[in-house]
């Protein structure tokens, strides 16, 4: 019988990053339950709060207004990861239909199809989404357009080569012989072949589209003051980080310790689902 070699390793790390994916989410919803303070709640009159290094009382000190960073950083889990979990998901979908008609179809529409991704594809991705960004109103909205619009050819691209190679194959022409519909025959039998390289793919984007985000807002072209957004914090902490290094460090740490988190998700599910991946030992 045959054995997987680190099956039971794989499992485990398998459970703990999709444990801490959760963990992730669990932030995002509870902010409001687990921050100790209200996102913009300043010190107000009480000159004490301001620029106080880590305590007791404020975990991840408070910033130049008196703001407990440790609650801005809880609540900045519902801004960038939010707007990269949108993106890809709309990216997939947008991508996915592309590739999907322009592989099935092949021809004119296929052909069609591509031009126009080669033509995303020509110009660097973090260019056109520093471009669409400026030209968009500066915002969460603003920049899950600017983002979409530079994702969703990878998508195509991934989508196109998996329909192509699945739409000559014999059970496709049966399908098309018994007079299935191309939407059936598209979604039963043509899209699974390509869910699992599409799953690793969009898990592993999560945290690309993560640091492209904190990097427009550190910009400025992501959420805009007061929003407590991880790329927006580690700018406003520029002028303090010699002195006051705790304002944009944990925001910073955040932004890595996440999308760490979803790249380590990806290479998971890639070892998992890819058999190509999955070394074996045979007796």
């Amino acid at each position: 019988m045959a054995m997987t070699r680190g099956t039971g390793s794989g499992r485990t790390a398998l459970v703990l990053v999709t444990a801490g994916v959760a963990l992730v989410v669990l932030v995002a919803l509870l902010a409001p339950l687990l921050a100790p303070y209200p996102a913009d709640a300043t010190g107000g009159t009480e000159t004490g709060r301001i620029l106080r290094p880590p305590s007791a009382a404020h975990w991840f000190g408070t910033d130049e207004l008196g703001r407990d960073v440790f609650s801005r950083v809880l609540y900045g889990a519902r801004v960038g990861p939010v707007v990269a979990a949108a993106v890809v998901t709309v990216s997939l979908l947008v991508g996915t239909a592309a590739g999907l008609v322009a592989g099935y179809f092949g021809g004119w529409i296929d052909e069609a199809l591509m031009r126009l991704t080669d033509v995303f594809l020509a110009v660097p991705a973090l260019l056109l989404a520093l471009v669409l960004a400026t030209v968009l109103t500066p915002g969460p909205v603003g920049l899950t357009v600017a983002l979409t619009v530079t994702w969703w050819p990878w998508y195509a691209r991934l989508v196109r080569g998996e329909a192509a190679s699945v739409a000559g194959r014999p059970y496709t022409e049966a399908c098309r012989a018994l007079g299935l519909g191309h939407r059936r025959t598209l979604l039963r039998h043509v899209l699974p072949n390509a869910s699992t390289p599409l799953l690793v793919q969009a898990s592993t984007d999560v945290g690309g589209v993560l640091l492209v985000t904190s990097a427009l807002s550190f910009l400025g072209l992501g959420p805009q003051p007061p929003t407590p957004d991880w790329g927006l914090m580690v700018e406003q902490s520029q002028n303090y980080f010699t002195t006051q290094w705790w304002i944009g460090t944990f925001p910073g740490l955040a932004i890595m310790l996440v999308a760490a988190l979803f790249f380590l998700l990806g290479d998971v599910l890639r070892d998992r689902l890819d058999p190509r991946h999955t070394p074996r030992i045979r007796p």
